[in-house]
């Protein structure tokens, strides 16, 4: 079943004009253009505003302020990418080379600062300081997971408490954002907002939890496997090897780590590692659990409408299921 044609089909015509106002964020500056458009290329899922326009449909009607709104926050996740491919020294983004692996880092950042300009337009022009005071926080909170990534990965912190810390920050904020504006959009009560807020942080764990996963299989899903190990960063499947051994394959394990002594040889190592003490098997299940929780949110918010609870749990499914 193509759950994500299912989710989005009570919203055909409003993804559209957000498509229309997301294309026309644009530069007069030649070079700056040619980087905008690779990165339009590049365009993702649009999971940030299909959750947005979803919601804000659900509660009452789309207006100009939801499609401001959801532009934001769309400008706001690429500049957050294209900073992310700079400070991870990254050559793929989405099947595609990154910028920075085509112009140098210096103009790589400065249009990652044209995108952040561009957001934050677009959220004064909702016309609702709640609205952009949420997208502030949301900008700190981004930039916390990605130090706070970082710092895991230089000081070599395994803890699986910590790890949730950082993809509450870096993954789920901005999923969980995009839902309560929309609810804000148009106007919900403010528990019913905080419900929202709730479904999308709990989509946005499910969402890091597939991508983690995707890191340990050859399924071309737009970045090398082994990709995050080998800029040290320890996600659940090894977290949970790690937790789940204490033998010679572990000091094994562990002292690839410490000396991120990361050759193909030693991701293979870890990749294989994870593998057979249970760390995919273990995600898989946090997977799981996270997306229950998620649809029980859904069928339990007497509000929404059969027909807008059924694309809901359609997206939900579809990034549960989706292949990259």
């Amino acid at each position: 079943m193509d759950y994500k044609n299912l989710a989005v089909a009570t919203i055909t015509e409003e993804l559209k004009k957000f498509d229309l106002l997301y294309s026309s964020i644009r530069s007069e500056n030649t070079q700056l253009q040619e980087m905008i458009e690779h990165m339009y290329k590049a365009d993702g899922k649009k999971i940030r505003p299909i959750l947005m326009l979803l919601t804000a449909k659900a509660l009452g009607e789309v207006n100009d302020s939801t499609y401001h709104a959801a532009v934001t926050i769309e400008l706001l996740h690429t500049a957050a990418l294209i900073h992310d491919d700079v400070v991870d020294d990254a050559d793929m983004r989405r099947g595609q080379p990154s910028l920075n692996s085509i112009y140098d880092n210096r103009k790589t950042v400065l249009c990652g600062d044209f995108f952040l300009s561009s957001a934050l337009t677009q959220s004064v022009l909702t016309n609702d300081l709640e609205i952009v005071a949420t997208i502030a926080k949301l900008g700190k909170n981004l930039s916390e997971g990605e130090l706070m990534q970082l710092i895991l990965a230089d000081e070599i912190i395994i803890d699986e408490e910590e790890y949730y810390n950082v993809i509450r920050k870096k993954t789920a904020s901005l999923l969980s954002d995009c839902m309560r504006i929309g609810a804000i959009t148009v106007g919900a009560d403010k528990d019913v907002v905080e419900k929202f807020a709730q479904l999308g942080e709990l989509i946005g764990i499910g969402v890091q939890l597939r991508d983690d996963i995707f890191d340990y299989f050859n399924d071309n899903v737009g970045k090398p496997t082994g990709n995050d190990i080998r800029e040290g960063k320890i996600t659940l499947p090894l977290l949970h090897a790690f937790k789940n051994t204490s033998d010679k394959e572990h000091q094994r394990a562990m002292s690839i780590v410490e000396n991120k002594d990361f050759s193909d040889e030693n991701v293979d190592y870890l990749i294989n590692f994870a593998k057979e003490n249970g760390g995919i098997d273990y995600t898989y299940a946090a997977l799981d659990n996270t997306i229950e929780k998620a649809k029980n949110i859904v069928t339990d918010i007497a509000l929404i409408p059969s027909d807008m609870q059924q694309s809901f749990l359609a997206v939900i499914q579809y990034l549960k299921e989706r292949k990259y």
